[in-house]
């Protein structure tokens, strides 16, 4: 069962570039793909980094405090594609976001 929560605005973020918000306890980051929006845990599996504090380059984020790189589109890390955090499901209503966090 779907549990569509609103978490901002598609303007909010510019491309190239990631927001983190709050839903239903669930830290996300969102980010901005060449005008695709992308949502996965904030959290980096290593030590529990702040992923949507890390540098964008295309999908792929890296971790600042320890380097581990996932892609946005997939949630997975590029070390291993068994291994990732969460990928929620995102959705632009008229230019607002909403994320699955069912």
């Amino acid at each position: 069962m779907a549990n569509w929560i609103r978490v901002g605005t598609s303007s909010e973020i510019p491309e190239g570039q990631c927001r983190v918000y709050e839903a239903s306890g669930n830290s996300v980051a969102v980010f901005n793909v060449r005008g695709a929006y992308h949502a996965i845990d904030s959290t980096c599996l290593h030590q529990g980094g702040p992923l949507g504090e890390g540098e964008i380059q295309g999908n792929i984020v890296t971790c600042p405090w320890h380097h581990w790189s996932y892609d946005v589109t997939t949630g997975r890390t590029t070390m291993s594609e068994s291994v990732g955090v969460k990928k929620y499901p995102l959705e632009v209503r008229d230019g607002e976001l909403f994320v699955d966090v069912a």
